[in-house]
């Protein structure tokens, strides 16, 4: 079933009746640098297909965030994945990694370059968290979705 080339979509829509299914995209991303950009460009393309564009500002940001985290503290393919539910009224982004290990805060200094992710989680989302899967942990956020497909 997946695809493991990067940013090749491994699923497109559900087959529930439609007011339960989300609208849903997921990609597998390499573990590189170049997943973090790449991760942004599929962000704003989902959401503008979706007619979201005014939440690609902080979905890009935040997206940027918790791939970049993957990558300095996991393994492994990261799966990049968009739902968009009518029924709830929001977008969810999770990011899976093969890291079982929850994501840490720690106290970010004034001129400190790290340690803002999930201060900045905890501004711009409904809600976030983290669950474990069979292969390591998805860490989730959901934002408001002001519009979107009918």
């Amino acid at each position: 079933m997946p695809d493991t080339t990067a940013g090749l979509p491994l699923q497109a829509g559900l087959g529930a009746a439609p007011h339960e299914a989300p609208h849903k995209r997921s990609w597998l991303l390499p573990p590189d640098p170049s997943s973090v950009p790449e991760a942004r460009r599929l962000a704003r393309q989902q959401l503008t297909d979706w007619a979201l564009e005014e939440q690609i500002e902080d979905t890009e940001l935040l997206v940027s965030e918790v791939v970049t985290n993957a990558l300095r503290h996991a393994w492994g393919p990261i799966r990049l994945t968009f739902c968009l539910s009518s029924r709830h009224g929001g977008l969810r982004c999770e990011i899976e990694d093969a890291n079982p290990a929850e994501p840490l805060g720690r106290h970010a200094d004034e001129h400190d370059e790290e340690g803002r992710g999930l201060h900045m989680l905890n501004l711009l989302t409904r809600c976030w968290g983290s669950d474990h899967t069979h292969a390591g942990k998805v860490v989730w956020f959901e934002l408001r979705a002001c519009a979107g497909p009918a």
